[in-house]
């Protein structure tokens, strides 16, 4: 698949970050999606295929771009610099969320006090919790790399021990998830602290981030595994028997029901990269598919702040998905479509709040 079409490589030292700006904005986008289906029309994301096919791997996919764009190749991992990285990450993720979450808040919820205190206790903080939950992994993730660094600066190629480090930090983070899906073993994730602080979610996800990084690492020979002719198939297979698995065939039970999960995850996960690295000259500046998704992209924060306060509330429309069940073509299109109606309108509102140089700082980390 990938070696009739050299473009791969070529677009990859050309434009590389312009096909990683449209793979976040077209996730981006997946995310507006499941919101519009789960929150615009009230329907439960287990009544439809499509939805539940998008929620396999669009927030791990999130995460994996977040974790790839994270590895700086020539950053010190001084004391003075990695502090004053965190703090911007800090004002980055913390402001725009506490400013944002209280006007949704204000403006959707009557009892504000109330429904403000219950949504700080909740993992998921009324939508919000991302934000929160990647600076969590961006601050694990300096630690590891400042304390790596500092142990391995005397060895000969230290970039290599680092890398050591975090695969066996990814091996724990994954062991970590795989507890959450053990509760007659492990039931720390029903801790009030795990869920005030949404660290249930930092847990969900962080083996992706992490993921996402050592790929980046080890970039070139990954692009060499995408070219083989036999991965994608592979891919391909895997994804299907595990995402029918676990969606439909129900054979597994207990502890082992999420292993199908995982594999059909990280399946996905690579298979979507590996399609817009093959395409990347489609989603480039060239084409206007690219620059549109590459322009989302780039407005990743504006849009995930701001989709909340335009999702449409049309129950009467989930009630006719759920009874007339339209198929997953016709079911992806109408909700993909609404999630760009929405999604223009938050880019629209933040073009507007943009005009002032101290919103555009403070509410999207813009200089």
């Amino acid at each position: 698949m990938f070696r009739g079409t050299p473009t791969g490589l070529r677009y990859m030292t050309k434009t590389r970050l312009q096909w990683l700006d449209a793979l976040r904005g077209f996730t981006m986008l997946m995310v507006v999606t499941n919101h519009v289906f789960g929150m615009g029309f009230g329907v439960n994301t287990k009544y439809s295929t499509f939805m539940s096919l998008c929620l396999l791997f669009r927030m791990p996919l999130f995460f994996f771009i977040s974790g790839f764009l994270a590895y700086k190749a020539s950053f010190s991992w001084g004391l003075g610099d990695t502090g004053r990285l965190l703090a911007k990450k800090i004002r980055v993720q913390i402001v725009p969320t506490l400013v944002f979450m209280t006007a949704f808040v204000a403006l959707t919820c009557k009892h504000f006090w109330a429904d403000l205190t219950t949504a700080w206790q909740s993992p998921t903080k009324d939508g919000y919790w991302f934000t929160l939950v990647l600076l969590e992994m961006f601050v694990a993730y300096y630690a590891v790399c400042f304390l790596a660094r500092r142990c391995c600066r005397h060895l000969e190629y230290p970039h290599r021990a680092e890398s050591v480090v975090l695969a066996a930090v990814w091996f724990v983070a994954l062991v970590g998830y795989a507890t959450m899906y053990m509760p007659s073993w492990f039931s720390w994730q029903k801790d009030e602290l795990w869920q005030v602080t949404s660290l249930t979610e930092f847990v969900r996800y962080f083996h992706f981030f992490l993921f996402g990084n050592l790929v980046r690492r080890h970039w070139q020979r990954v692009q060499r595994a995408l070219d083989a002719p036999w991965l994608f198939p592979v891919l391909v297979a895997v994804a299907f028997v595990c995402a029918a698995e676990y969606l439909q065939w129900h054979n597994l039970r207990r502890q082992w029901a999420n292993l199908p999960r995982t594999l059909a995850m990280y399946s996905l996960v690579t298979m979507t990269v590996a399609c817009f690295r093959n395409y990347a000259s489609t989603f480039s500046n060239e084409h206007v598919v690219g620059r549109a998704l590459q322009y989302v992209g780039v407005r990743t924060l504006d849009v995930y702040l701001l989709h909340y306060f335009f999702l449409p509330h049309l129950p009467s429309v989930g009630k006719w998905l759920r009874t007339e069940k339209i198929g997953f073509a016709l079911e992806g299109t109408t909700c993909i479509t609404l999630a760009l109606v929405v999604t223009a309108f938050a880019l629209l509102a933040s073009n507007i709040l943009r005009v002032s140089p101290f919103l555009k700082k403070w509410l999207f980390g813009r200089e």
